[in-house]
């Protein structure tokens, strides 16, 4: 039997402000040393009374902003009863009626302009993002459980989503891309082994329209686990369907090791939580000109990135991805090919080219960047104090290899020695002799030396096996280190073996 898979999303996100959300206590969630960072007001003293985190109410606007939402002229804080033994209030400040945000939406797939779109074509309906608190952490050890209050207090902003999601990949590729979205507009780091972001899925299945009995999957710590657990999950309530059983509405926890969920409770609703405005906060009222001030604030996001980068580029879908994710290494490419733009149109002018090499220059970048560079580089970051390598000289090595005044083979020696030392391509290239070898005499007289040291391979090729005149093409570049030009050499093999 079919089912319809219902999932929707709640993504929750430490912001990274200064201080925490309700008290000047410093925002800093891994400090080591357990109730170092807390005050009366984040571990609920009697008499304490809460002040609101504007700089936590500006960044999660500024999130529904980029997610297409709709800004609450008026909203409040209301507190939400439920106990804990990390919640020091009995209570969490948080949002319910009236959040900051509502109705909006992210594509993950297709046309990221069009609000048109289905959710078939990528488009996830969000239903609202809030602001509250975040809890303490608990340290168990034996029969015993500590508790650290450094992240009490500190501002949590909750994504909700409409149940729009269908699949683990689909849950994957929305959580990955909200990732990238907080990081662009720098509200939050978002690092989820950090526990900075936390995933949490809502999924039902259904034989009809109408939704199935829900089942919530907690805390879910990285993108690979968002995946795995609606996979199971949808097959564990597939099996119990099939064999007459029914689902029960209760929270479920994800055991990575084993790949399977696990009951925790039954879930709580709405009512539960006793949910009532908080009385020690007043409402908060946002003008146009905030607001409009706000939206001047936000910059390029991920998918308008993508567009461009194709558009301008002309790179592939690969390359775009990782200039995208990896932002920094997005930026290196962008200022290496500000360089190249310079150098391609005087090429132009003195050539008197009329259709421009731009494009192709600037695959050749990329090519070079996400491959070659991102391997000497070894995950650490291009603006590292240790990179040495200015985008004007990767420029300048870039045009070297498009001219052909340097083979692939070569291309990579100067590449590792200019990422060992900083110096520039053409320098290097002097001191280490790797010039390539212009005149086609000196390349004729290696290749007859060839010939006549490998008569098999030239017995075999002239039996038509192609692959011979390859093997004597790389026998060539090898006895000049990769300093003749392989068409050079392929050509004149071929003149004098036929």
């Amino acid at each position: 039997m079919k089912y319809r898979t219902t999932i929707g999303l709640e993504i929750h996100a430490e912001l990274n402000t200064k201080s925490k959300m309700f008290c000047s206590c410093k925002n800093d969630p891994l400090e080591k040393m357990p109730n170092v960072n807390i005050c009366p007001i984040c571990t609920a003293q009697p008499g304490s009374l809460p002040v609101a985190n504007a700089e936590a109410i500006k960044k999660v606007i500024k999130t529904g902003m980029a997610l297409n939402c709709k800004i609450a002229k008026e909203s409040k804080f209301d507190r939400k009863n439920y106990f804990y033994p990390d919640l020091p209030k009995g209570y969490q400040i948080s949002q319910y009626d009236k959040p900051f945000c509502e109705k909006g939406y992210l594509m993950i797939d297709g046309n990221p302009t069009s609000p048109k779109a289905s959710a078939r074509q990528g488009k996830i309906d969000i239903t609202r993002i809030h602001l509250e608190e975040d809890t303490g952490k608990l340290a168990h050890s034996g029969k015993d459980s500590l508790v650290d209050f450094n992240r009490a207090g500190v501002p949590l902003m909750e994504m909700v989503t409409e149940p729009d999601i269908e699949t683990g990949e689909e849950a994957r590729k929305f959580a990955q891309e909200f990732q990238l979205i907080l990081r662009y507009l720098n509200v939050s780091h978002a690092d989820m082994e950090k526990g900075e972001m936390r995933v949490e899925v809502n999924i039902s299945l259904s034989k009809t329209k109408k939704l199935g009995t829900k089942v919530e999957i907690k805390n879910l710590n990285s993108f690979r686990s968002v995946e795995k657990a609606i996979n199971f999950e949808i097959q564990r309530q597939t099996e119990i369907l099939e064999e007459g059983g029914k689902i029960i509405q209760e929270t479920r926890g994800w055991n990575d090791e084993k790949g399977i969920t696990i009951s925790q409770r039954e879930k709580e609703k709405a009512h539960d939580y006793r949910y009532f405005p908080e009385p020690d906060l007043p409402a908060v009222y946002l003008d146009a000109e905030y607001i409009d001030k706000i939206k001047g604030e936000i910059p390029e996001l991920p998918a308008q990135k993508r567009e461009r980068f194709k558009r301008e580029y002309g790179l592939d879908e690969k390359s775009i991805e990782i200039f995208v994710s990896g932002r920094e290494i997005g930026d290196y490419y962008e200022e290496v090919v500000s360089e190249l733009r310079n150098w391609v149109k005087e090429i132009e002018i003195k050539r008197k080219v009329e259709n421009s090499e731009f494009e192709k220059i600037s695959k050749l970048a990329a090519n070079y960047i996400s491959t070659d560079l991102q391997g000497l580089l070894q995950g650490k970051s291009v603006r590292s104090k240790e990179f040495k390598i200015t985008a004007e000289n990767f420029g300048e090595f870039i045009a070297l290899i498009h001219e052909g005044k340097i083979s692939s083979k070569i291309a990579k020696q100067v590449l590792e020695e200019m990422h060992n030392s900083g110096a520039d391509p053409s320098h290097i290239i002097e001191d280490k002799g790797l010039t390539q070898i212009e005149g086609e005499g000196e390349i004729e007289r290696i290749v007859k030396d060839i010939i006549s040291k490998n008569p098999k391979a030239v017995e075999d090729y002239k039996k038509g096996k192609e692959a011979s005149l390859q093997f004597l093409v790389g026998q060539v570049m090898a006895a000049t280190r990769g300093r003749a030009k392989p068409d050079t050499a392929r050509e004149i093999l071929k003149k004098l073996l036929n």
